[in-house]
């Protein structure tokens, strides 16, 4: 426990050390001027070591640098704006009380000194320092795991897929939180290609976690039934799983599957209440929007299964509603802007069709997970 006293008056400073002193702090810094408390926090170092002071407190009438300007320049440092200040004055104005809690002080205790009150304030803002400490701690152990599963979801996205008969890849912006948005294709047969990209509800760990399950259960699912229809059926039957009665949340997810074979040159797929993948087809646009309701509503879902065919070259974007949203304004619908920029794509470039599709836009950054899955057959 360290704690700074700062006063231009010798007297006043050996009074308060020695109450500190009978009370049990002995870490004690005496200090003569704002200057010296500037030196000491290693505010004119190049290269400041950590703080070791716990609290600080000061007098407010001071040569040269007062302390209500020391509070203010000690509070707008970064490093230092979590140590506690108490200011002890014989200051009666009550405008400048004001002023120096203003500037970032936490109490103050009148001269002369009332020993009783001098320590009962000591401890309560050390107190409060200890909390803010804890919760700052908290949150910093709290950040790193997060930061970790972040990691941990985009390991196990799927990587680029290319050979002689199709290209696949992906462009994927998550916002700060975890994400809900996941995609993932394998090969399900000589030719045949499983493709899924879905965007659960809301963020956080919550969603994350829903959506690590279901990643559990894709690729056997996938890979071991194959057709669109029975996949989402499955998909929705784990969903139901985690329902819990009486539950104020339910998830669901909104995805769209696709079973693309390049032999025959067909395209089988199911939107559950997903955006509309865009297909140009031999040049010819065609939404991908037949399929049913999100994933996890209802324990039984009927499902439409859509079906398109091409001859020579497919082209297919499937996206998420955070791409949409972002591009999407007053004057501009999204799915609109999207179609007309990839019918203008010749090649396969998912992050060129961004970039092109940030031109038409005056928004900001998006502020939900962007995610853009290009396919590409011939």
């Amino acid at each position: 426990m360290s704690i700074a006293i700062v006063d231009d008056n010798k007297t006043n400073l050996l009074i308060i050390e020695k109450i500190l002193e009978k009370a049990g702090y002995t870490d004690l810094i005496t200090l003569s001027s704002a200057r010296e408390l500037y030196h000491l926090l290693g505010m004119d170092a190049p290269d400041p070591a950590d703080v070791t002071v716990d609290l600080i407190l000061m007098d407010m009438m001071m040569p040269e640098i007062d302390g209500v300007e020391a509070c203010r320049k000690v509070q707008a440092d970064v490093r230092l704006r979590d140590i506690p200040i108490i200011f002890v004055t014989a200051m009666g104005d009550s405008n400048k009380l004001a002023e120096a809690l203003d500037a970032g002080a936490l109490d103050y205790v009148m001269k002369p000194i009332n020993k009783v009150e001098l320590l009962a304030r000591i401890r309560s803002t050390l107190r409060l320092k200890y909390e803010k400490d804890w919760h700052k701690e908290r949150d910093k152990r709290i950040k790193y795991e997060l930061d970790l599963a972040k990691q941990v979801q985009l390991s196990v996205l799927s990587h680029p897929l290319k050979n002689e008969h199709i290209e696949i890849s992906a462009v994927y912006r998550p916002s700060s939180e975890l994400a809900g948005d996941f995609y993932a294709w394998y090969p399900i047969g000589p030719h045949r290609y499983g493709i899924i990209l879905l965007d659960m509800m809301g963020h956080g760990i919550s969603s994350s976690l829903v959506c690590m399950y279901i990643y559990s259960a894709l690729k056997d699912t996938i890979t071991g039934i194959g057709d669109p229809e029975l996949v989402m059926q499955e998909l929705n039957r784990r969903m139901n799983q985690l329902h819990v009665t009486d539950s104020l949340i339910n998830y669901y997810f909104t995805a769209i599957y696709l079973v693309l074979d390049t032999e025959q040159r067909t395209i089988e797929y199911v939107n559950a209440g997903h955006p509309a993948g865009v297909a140009v087809l031999d040049g010819d646009v065609q939404l991908l929007s037949e399929g049913c309701c999100a994933i996890g509503f209802f324990e039984g879902i009927e499902i439409t299964k859509g079906y398109a065919t091409y001859e020579k070259q497919a082209q297919i974007a499937l996206y998420t509603d955070g791409l949409t949203e972002w591009i999407a304004d007053e004057e501009h619908d999204g799915l609109a802007q999207i179609t007309s920029s990839f019918k203008d794509i010749t090649a396969h470039d998912p992050e060129g069709l961004i970039e092109k599709l940030s031109k038409t836009t005056k928004n900001g950054p998006s502020q939900d997970d962007m995610c853009l899955v290009m396919i590409s057959a011939s």
